[in-house]
């Protein structure tokens, strides 16, 4: 059985939920990333910042990047996997909630991030292409 914590990258920097999307985005671009994990000072998970979110949620709707703070763009249900999920609730979770990225979660800590390459890549040809359709459809 494959786990989440065997495909996951490690390593997953957060923004803090104080920060601002301007800190966010410098971010993102030290790191080569589309999205964030925000997480609060309690170094618990508040949310998924992506770099849509920045442009199309903020900067779009006019708000600052200066000022406007991370945690003001988190919604919703925080939608995570726990680092010993096998790789079919991966999948699962993904395709339930239409995510292309999921923050991996062990002891209530962020200890890495899952994309969908990597979901792609630990599984046989046709759930990849089942995974792909179904975040591709509205």
């Amino acid at each position: 059985m494959t786990t989440a914590r065997q495909i996951m990258s490690k390593g997953t920097e957060c923004v803090g939920e104080q920060e601002t999307l301007a800190d966010a985005a410098r971010m993102m671009t030290r790191l080569g990333v589309g999205a964030l994990p925000i997480c609060g000072t309690d170094e618990k998970l508040k949310g998924m910042l992506t770099d849509r979110d920045i442009v199309v949620r903020a900067l779009g709707t006019g708000k600052d990047p200066g000022t406007t703070k991370a945690s003001e763009l988190a919604q919703g249900e925080v939608v995570f996997v726990q680092a010993d999920d096998d790789v079919e609730q991966v999948l699962r979770k993904m395709t339930r909630h239409k995510v292309r990225r999921l923050p991996v979660i062990d002891d209530h800590r962020l200890v890495g991030m899952i994309a969908q390459a990597d979901v792609a890549k630990a599984l046989p040809e046709p759930q990849v292409g089942e995974l792909l359709e179904a975040l591709s459809t509205d």
